[in-house]
């Protein structure tokens, strides 16, 4: 067990370390994948300025902001083809199917307007109604948890596309942002001030590898608020790894969806196994009269990061 402390601490230092090293030599990678795009091109998002889509609002909207890349300062690409599909992730709601992408709208390259760094950039927006027309769906088939895919295909001038089939990680990482797939999600609306704010956290059961008693519990944490998303950042283990986690989950229409901890700062896991995470074991509902005390219950360790296994916890979350 000791030889096992050791190794996970070992990592976690070496993970930070690694951080450091990525971003000095930024520049690098840039060249690199510049490079490797001379004869391509990629689509950067510059803003998600809207991706969650309320039920029965028809003013919700898809919308974003999007850069053209290649070689010849976007002089390469001659339109971007824009692809509509539905998944229908509530079976007791509408028909329980999903619905197949196809082309949606059509941009011209003759559109588009000059960035601040000399490449092309274009705002695209795609409204609830004309989605739902799209694929066959009304406002009564739709509920909190469905998603639209909305997938960007570039049209280059000699004929070759690129689209989300093509990424790499390096496209879609945090410098060059290229997932040309977005998912809005179709949500509930939630008041912007609900399970919001100062919370402390107990952890109730639960005892993970390595000796640490008590991952979770912390006397403050601060819970900020995306829309419907909600984003906790916590130091797991305090009194031994104290690595910077966060938990995100999203409110949809009466349940707690989505949870899930990861490690946001360095690394922690054993070896070769990348970093360990939390992943809720179902959904949890909450109610919009009343966002005092929440109790979640989770794997911790999953993923495991390579140690070999998972345990069940549960916190609370007590607002201040």
């Amino acid at each position: 067990m000791k030889n096992w402390f050791k190794q996970i601490t070992i990592l976690l230092f070496s993970g930070a370390a690694l951080c450091v090293s990525s971003c000095d030599e930024g520049d690098t990678v840039v060249d690199q994948v510049t490079a490797g795009t001379e004869r391509g091109a990629i689509l950067r998002t510059i803003t998600v300025i809207s991706n969650e889509l309320p039920v029965g609002d028809d003013s919700g909207n898809f919308a974003v902001e999007l850069e053209v890349q290649d070689s010849e300062d976007g002089e390469l690409v001659n339109q971007v083809e824009v692809y509509v599909g539905f998944r229908d992730n509530t079976e007791e709601i509408g028909p329980g199917t999903n619905v197949e992408e196809t082309l949606f709208a059509t941009i011209s390259s003759t559109t588009f307007t000059n960035g601040p760094f000399g490449l092309p950039r274009f705002t695209y927006t795609a409204t609830l109604p004309d989605m739902l027309a799209h694929v066959n769906r009304t406002n009564d088939d739709i509920t909190g948890g469905d998603q639209f895919t909305i997938r960007f295909e570039l049209v280059l001038t000699d004929g070759r596309r690129f689209s989300f089939a093509d990424n790499t990680g390096t496209l879609t990482g945090s410098f060059l942002r290229s997932p040309f797939l977005y998912t809005p999600l179709v949500i509930c609306p939630v008041p912007e001030d609900y399970f919001v704010g100062e919370y402390s956290i107990t952890q109730n059961s639960g005892s993970a590898p390595f000796g640490i008693d008590d991952a979770f519990s912390q006397p403050s944490v601060f819970v900020e608020a995306n829309g419907v998303s909600r984003t906790i950042e916590f130091i797991y283990d305090p009194g031994g790894f104290g690595a910077s986690f966060a938990f995100t989950f999203d409110l949809v229409c009466g349940e707690i969806q989505n949870f899930s901890g990861s490690i946001t700062e360095g690394g922690l896991g054993c070896a070769g196994g990348g970093d360990i995470g939390q992943t809720a074991m179902s959904n949890f509902e909450y109610d919009l009269t009343d966002d005092s005390e929440f109790t979640i219950v989770f794997e911790d360790f999953n993923p495991d990061g390579g140690c070999g296994g998972t345990y069940e916890a549960s916190i609370t979350l007590t607002k201040l």
